[in-house]
């Protein structure tokens, strides 16, 4: 078979080609694959570890005879995902240079407009810088953790994010409202949190009743009601101490308020309360005291 000059130049070049691949392909190229294939076996076994170290802190939790976690569980378990986060962060940026030294980029020529880039672009990160710089003093402060039902107000926003956190990092916070919907907040946007779950909580119950009701009787009834709920073994786990009657809270020309509070283990504020509501509607229609609304 004969070829003209054209066709075996052509032939010449494809084989030289070939040929400069295969030798990349060899050394650098081999290099890179390896370095992408262990950065991704290395996200996925921290990944693995933040996972097993979570659930043994759930397991744990689960299998005691606590019903609420405490804040070193909840602490810990929001350290491992923030810890996880960071050591992936920094094992992909290592990897993500490496990659380009092989690619024949000198990082040492990169220097100068790596810096004008980095000042560039400092002006548009000020906000994902502000993100980490809140995420570390969030998590290094115990402001919240994993688990805890928390109120958070954030700037710009008219109304407060309120859930049960979900995931922390040092750059977002993830929350789910009781609807189900999750919500996502920048650390460096939060400006107010509230905790509504940590180390106790407090359940108060406003009692609306006619201003011409007998309140000595009122206060009698819900005095026992808390006296009853404290002793009901269903409701005492929740209790860290007996209901107590605070009085009136508030007093109009046909209407008076008289508030109720108890002392709660943290997040459970809110099925304390709703027992304890049917239980005074309950006792005040026994005695014929009917509440406003």
């Amino acid at each position: 078979m004969h070829l003209s000059g054209s066709e075996t130049a052509v032939m010449a070049l494809s084989l030289s080609l070939s040929a400069d691949f295969t030798s990349w392909l060899r050394s650098s190229g081999l290099e890179i694959v390896l370095l992408v294939l262990g950065a991704v076996l290395f996200g996925r076994f921290a990944t693995y570890v933040r996972d097993r170290v979570t659930r043994r802190i759930d397991a744990g939790f689960q299998g005691s005879d606590v019903l609420v976690r405490s804040e070193a569980a909840k602490h810990r378990h929001a350290l491992a995902q923030v810890l996880t986060w960071v050591v992936l962060t920094i094992a992909y940026v290592l990897v993500g240079m490496e990659v380009l030294q092989r690619l024949g980029f000198a990082m040492t020529g990169l220097v100068a407009p790596a810096a004008v880039l980095g000042a560039a672009l400092g002006f548009g990160a000020q906000r994902i810088v502000q993100d980490i710089l809140a995420g570390f003093f969030l998590i290094t402060e115990r402001q919240y953790g994993f688990g805890d039902v928390v109120r958070i107000s954030v700037t710009g926003a008219g109304d407060p994010a309120e859930g049960t956190v979900e995931d922390v990092t040092l750059r977002i916070t993830t929350l789910r409202n009781p609807d189900g919907e999750v919500i996502i907040v920048p650390n460096g946007q939060i400006v107010k949190v509230t905790n509504l779950s940590k180390d106790w909580a407090r359940a108060a119950i406003d009692v609306p009743v006619a201003a011409s009701a007998d309140i000595t009787r009122i206060n009698e009834v819900l005095h026992e009601v808390g006296k009853d709920a404290y002793r009901d073994r269903r409701l005492e786990p929740l209790l860290l101490d007996e209901p107590t009657v605070m009085g009136v809270e508030d007093l109009t020309v046909d209407q008076m308020n008289i508030r109720m509070v108890a002392r709660t283990l943290p997040g459970k504020q809110f099925d304390v309360s709703r027992e304890l509501r049917v239980r005074v509607a309950a006792a005040l229609r026994r005695e014929g005291i009917s509440e406003t609304t």
